[in-house]
């Protein structure tokens, strides 16, 4: 047989089996306090009736233990029906326990309050508008219980009765304000910390990285300058085969690349770090960053599609965020150098950048973890290229998502800041 799916901890979850828990308790204390008030204070209570609704509640929780117990997440839809059920319950318990006289009647507060501080701002409003309708509806129509009447209560609507549903009334307003302000207040305070975190530790992570960087830029001078060296010599012997001198010029060209930008990364790091992004349209930046990749990739076959559209859109830009493109593409071509599409289109306030291949697309199981961690989906990347290229492209305040597409390969997507014009 299967094994059973763990129980889902989201945040919807546990608090279903917080409220599961209290409603336990509550309604096992209501029936202690209908026993007492029967067998000891002569309580004149329809006792089959108020039994009946405190055992449907402890049906309901037992179907809620195990609907808790299944692999499907609780939406906040589903919790809502809980509470309304909690005000139902409640209501058909004081109904035949005295109504408005009842001394219990505020625990109409506990399911407004959870309410409050676990669902959205529509829902919680919901509840205390049901929990205000219960009480006003039991004001009027209630089973009397003579023990729990109040001091000149001859009228249904006492000063006193009547006090207590404007108190009711106010308190079940200002706790559902105030009590979802806060915990609204909390969750945004707890989203900061966990993204001023996860930048702290992204930081982290580029620094060490941009440390090896240096220091392997140093110690790759040597070699390239020597395979330069060879390379030149070959090409002198190469004299007379156009076949094999054509290769040794193309591998001359490749180390003479790497040099260029080994210097130009020590050489203009600082001044790129202080350097503010130069505005540039961005048909005119990309069309160059790809041009300047095909150099690196000339076994790739491409397309670059530019939506038409109306205006240009210009984008903010440096050398960092033309290299984390460079890394996208080449990931896009290791995964298939056939066919690569390359899109451009922009709306009022974003650019987007599409790159699709036609590769065998990402496995669902590290999807959501590229580029956060030093995750590759190739057999011999270490995932550092895109862990920079995603930190890059934050850092202009944009985004990098994957996709599979439906027709196969992966779809690799770029969201990035709509500029002003130059």
């Amino acid at each position: 047989m299967p094994t059973e799916l763990p129980l889902p901890l989201s945040t919807p979850n546990r608090n279903l089996v917080r409220l599961t828990i209290v409603r336990g308790i509550t309604w096992t204390g209501f029936l202690i306090a209908i026993f007492v008030g029967t067998h000891f204070l002569a309580f004149e209570l329809p006792v089959p009736e108020v039994v009946s609704v405190v055992l449907a509640m402890g049906l309901l929780n037992i179907a809620t233990w195990w609907r808790l117990g299944r692999p499907r997440a609780v939406e906040h839809l589903e919790y809502l029906l809980h509470l309304l059920a909690d005000v139902v319950g409640l209501t058909l318990l004081f109904y035949f326990s005295g109504g408005s006289t009842n001394p219990f009647i505020t625990y109409y507060l506990v399911p407004i309050t959870i309410a409050a501080a676990t669902l959205p701002w529509r829902h919680a409003w919901t509840i205390a508008a049901c929990a205000m309708a219960a009480y006003s509806f039991l004001m009027f129509d209630y089973h009397p219980i003579p023990q729990l009447g109040h001091i000149n209560s001859s009228s249904p609507l006492s000063l006193h009765i009547l006090g207590m549903w404007v108190n009711f009334g106010m308190s079940a307003g200002l706790v559902t304000f105030f009590i979802y302000k806060m915990a609204h207040a909390l969750r945004r305070r707890d989203q900061a910390l966990s993204r001023t975190r996860e930048a702290a530790l992204r930081n982290e992570q580029v620094l060490a990285v941009a440390t090896q960087a240096a220091g392997t830029a140093h110690e790759l001078g040597t070699p390239l300058s020597t395979m330069a060296v060879l390379l030149k010599d070959m090409q002198e012997e190469a004299k007379g085969d156009p076949e094999r001198e054509e290769d040794i010029t193309l591998l001359r060209q490749q180390v003479d690349i790497c040099k260029s930008r080994l210097q130009h990364l020590v050489s203009q790091a600082d001044r790129r770090r202080m350097a503010e992004p130069e505005v540039l349209d961005a048909e005119t930046w990309l069309t160059g960053v790809v041009q300047r990749w095909l150099v690196l990739r000339p076994d790739v076959s491409h397309r670059l599609e530019i939506a038409e559209r109306r205006g240009r859109p210009w984008l903010a830009v440096d050398a960092t965020l033309d290299q984390a493109l460079t890394n996208l593409l080449n990931n896009a071509a290791d995964a298939n150098p056939e066919g690569v599409v390359i899109g451009l289109d922009w709306h009022p306030e974003h650019i987007v950048i599409d790159i699709r291949d036609h590769g065998p697309g990402v496995a669902m199981s590290i999807a959501d973890q590229l580029g956060d961690t030093f995750i590759s989906t190739k057999s011999k990347g270490m995932g550092i290229g895109l862990f920079l290229t995603h930190a890059t492209i934050n850092r202009f305040g944009g985004g990098v998502s994957l996709y599979n597409h439906p027709e196969g390969g992966t779809l690799t997507e770029v969201m990035l800041p709509r500029a002003g014009a130059a």
